[in-house]
């Protein structure tokens, strides 16, 4: 899915919002109690777990490209869920499963088109895909201040050849993209979904896993604190309202279709 490395246990504690777009995804799901599903960027697993209790008589797999995530993903497997640290750009399932699966996870992937053709591939013919993903416009504060402190003077030479992380498109450049894969159904919907961290910690959790972690990589060990520091002021500083919550700006799109 990426090169980065994250902390499934920090995760799982500053994933509270994410699990909300994700529980809102399963309940359309409509489970018979018998479809195999594979759940693409599965995290800590906790999503995956759900799904696994309504399929009993079913199986479900759970993918992630962080060992940090897997190791913790792993404390939740049963006789129907297992967890596999793989790469999303390299599945290669075939005809396998009723439903692929993804909350909060595929802006991490920048070649969709190659994404959307492998996972047509390990559907079962009637199979469907329901994803949920940031969209643009998505963490607008976060981005923009991001993107301020890279241009420093102290830091912009470690980012002079930096790979942005994440693909959020427009609603209208996804709909014409999916359509050129060959699902037989297909609808795109955009959501907003902005949303307040309760205090200041609660966000600054959230900033640390995930948000920081492809930034940090880059930055030798003397620079990350300071780096780090410097984003979480800005952010607080911006987004701090007069009750204490914080806000930030949460585009999804969200994306169905069957094969």
């Amino acid at each position: 899915m990426n090169q980065f490395e994250f902390d499934g246990e920090k995760y799982r504690q500053a994933s509270k919002h994410q699990k909300e777009w994700g529980n809102k995804l399963i309940s359309e799901l409509n489970l018979l109690g018998d479809e195999e599903v594979l759940d693409l960027g599965c995290g800590d697993g906790a999503l995956t777990e759900q799904i696994a209790i309504l399929v009993p008589n079913g199986n479900v797999v759970g993918i992630d490209a962080s060992i940090g995530m897997i190791r913790v993903a792993q404390k939740l497997k049963q006789p129907n869920l297992s967890f596999v640290c793989a790469d999303i750009n390299d599945i290669e399932y075939e005809n396998r499963f009723d439903i692929v699966f993804s909350n909060a996870a595929l802006h991490w992937v920048k070649n969709h088109k190659k994404l959307l053709k492998s996972s047509l591939k390990a559907l079962k013919r009637g199979g469907c895909i329901t994803w949920n993903f940031g969209a643009n416009g998505n963490c607008e504060n976060f981005c923009d201040i991001v993107k301020t402190v890279m241009k420093s003077p102290i830091y912009r030479n470690h980012f002079f050849d930096f790979e942005w992380p994440w693909y959020m498109p427009l609603e209208d450049d996804y709909n014409a993209l999916i359509k050129s894969v060959g699902f037989s159904e297909s609808e795109i919907s955009y959501e907003n979904a902005d949303r307040y961290f309760e205090n200041s910690d609660e966000m600054i959790k959230w900033i640390d896993q995930p948000c920081l972690v492809p930034f940090l990589k880059i930055l030798p060990n003397d620079k990350k604190e300071d780096f780090r520091n410097m984003v979480v002021k800005i952010m607080i500083d911006r987004t701090k309202q007069p009750n204490g919550k914080c806000f930030e700006t949460f585009r999804r799109l969200n994306v169905k279709a069957i094969k």
